[in-house]
């Protein structure tokens, strides 16, 4: 029987380094399952270069928490059995596990190697403002700890194009590795001139050495761990081409259902869009532009035009190619892309993204259970629960938007015939308390609505001809489904 699909990001930013993440995600896979959530995207799980990063400051794609290296064996989210027991238990309930792959670039190197490198200018990666000259840079990784066990495979400067730090002399910049053939790719974002260049040692999709391990590595990872798919991080910065070719790689090698969203961290539609192209539209994209514009709603308030919620978005746009968000890790407060959606409007946002038909809904750990780090938020569970809970049961068939009014807007979802009670009215505003006229089917005629959320608490009753006022309060969303016999 068909049934929504929900996908949580299971981490924020500020996760305790106590090492029982992976427990953690064991220990509550049951609960979220309950809730509808059938899919965790966990953080990265490889070895960083200090045990309290996050995982995107990868050292070792192959030590998953299971060598001594970089001053533990484990990572800041546990040891490569808890992993491997956590997605266990999620796959145990029904939910699938998307790993989080860091591509782009490594960090903290074993050992310094000399080359020659042009210095760049930041805003402008094609313009050289030095002439050549020898670094010392960190590029020499060989992985002493792990002794060449799962891959032998090790790491020199020819195997990457870029970095930012000369050891010797302790200068910064953005340093453009020289040798034969070498440049930065050519497909990938355009800001800056190329956005090939991220951080740390930046690799090098040009080689052909680079792309066979990286290829096998990413085989390797989807064997050794069962994940159902992989979410692809910083890939405006990875050659397109070689993106391309890996996902079809991986699913030669793991199936078609091995599912895979990019973050393509852009808010113009277009620039999503000529990558979506590169790719054949197989793989799923962050919704970024839905997301500024709840940013942009939570902040001006009543002056935001409702009616325009899904203009120029990924959704609105390219709904099967959607995964819509409101907050997530990057955007949580003092992080690299702080975006914060007012907590006034997460309600709204949320049931923007869970109660409509298009668009895969990813549910933000932080906004679940809170988060840490200098600006603390409480998690907003009870706010969250009945949104899920709607669309786990109601949030079915087809759909009619009531986008008429600037402030107050709604939908009605019809319902499937092979799911009883299905079928729901959602209206929200960003201004005062109002109504909105809305029709659930004519068949439905004397039904008893109520609001799930329980902001309004009257009931409506469906006239004959399928339709009721639905009311809601300012500010607010409500969320109105069939009172059933029992609730009567």
């Amino acid at each position: 029987m068909l049934r929504n699909h929900t996908m949580m990001q299971f981490f924020e930013w500020h996760l305790p380094n106590d090492g029982n993440h992976w427990n953690r995600m064991a220990e509550l896979a049951e609960e979220m399952k309950h809730r509808g959530i059938d899919a965790f995207w966990i953080p990265p799980s490889t070895k960083c270069i200090t045990q309290e990063d996050n995982g995107y400051g990868i050292y070792d794609g192959y030590d998953l928490g299971e060598f001594d290296q970089k001053g533990s064996v484990r990572t800041k989210y546990g040891t490569k059995q808890e992993l491997l027991k956590g997605i266990d238990a999620c796959h145990e309930q029904g939910i699938r596990v998307y790993a989080d792959v860091v591509m782009n670039h490594k960090a903290g190197a074993d050992e310094t190697e000399q080359f020659q490198v042009v210095e760049v200018d930041a805003g402008d990666r094609h313009e050289v403002i030095s002439e050549p000259y020898d670094i010392e840079g960190w590029t020499r990784f060989y992985f002493p700890g792990r002794k060449g066990e799962h891959s032998e495979f090790t790491w020199h400067s020819y195997h990457f194009n870029g970095t930012d730090y000369d050891h010797a002399t302790g200068e910064t910049g953005i340093f453009r590795i020289l040798g034969e053939n070498k440049e930065w790719n050519d497909h990938v974002d355009d800001e800056f001139g190329n956005y090939d260049y991220l951080m740390f040692a930046n690799i090098d999709y040009n080689h052909p050495e680079v792309r066979q391990e990286m290829m096998y590595w990413g085989k390797w990872f989807a064997e050794t761990t069962s994940c159902d798919g992989y979410r692809l991080d910083a890939i405006k910065h990875i050659n397109h081409l070689f993106i391309a070719d890996f996902l079809a790689e991986m699913r030669r090698e793991h199936g078609d259902d091995f599912y895979f969203v990019g973050e393509f961290w852009h808010a113009d539609l277009a620039a999503c869009e000529r990558f979506l192209e590169y790719v054949d539209f197989s793989i799923d994209l962050f919704d970024v532009s839905l997301h500024y514009k709840f940013y942009e709603a939570s902040h001006q308030g009543k002056d935001f035009d409702m009616r325009t919620m899904f203009h120029e978005t990924l959704v609105g746009d390219y709904p099967a190619n959607a995964v819509t968000f409101v907050d997530n890790h990057d955007s949580q407060p003092h992080e690299a892309l702080e975006s914060w959606v007012e907590c006034w409007f997460k309600p709204l946002a949320y049931a923007l993204i869970l109660l409509r038909k298009d668009g895969y809904p990813c549910v933000f750990y932080g906004d679940y259970r809170g988060i840490n780090g200098g600006s603390p938020k409480n998690g907003k569970k009870e706010m969250l629960d009945p949104l899920l809970d709607a669309r786990s049961r109601f949030s079915y068939g087809e759909q009619q938007d009531y986008f008429d009014d600037s402030n107050t807007i709604g939908w009605v979802r019809f319902g499937e015939d092979l799911l009883p009670q299905s079928g729901c009215a959602v209206v929200m505003t960003n201004g005062e308390a109002g109504f909105k006229h809305m029709c659930v089917g004519d068949g439905r005629a004397g039904e008893i609505w109520y609001d799930l959320t329980g902001n309004v608490r009257e009931t409506v009753t469906i006239d004959e001809e399928g339709c009721a006022d639905f009311r809601v309060n300012g500010g607010s969303v409500s969320v109105y489904v069939q009172k059933t016999e029992k609730e009567l």
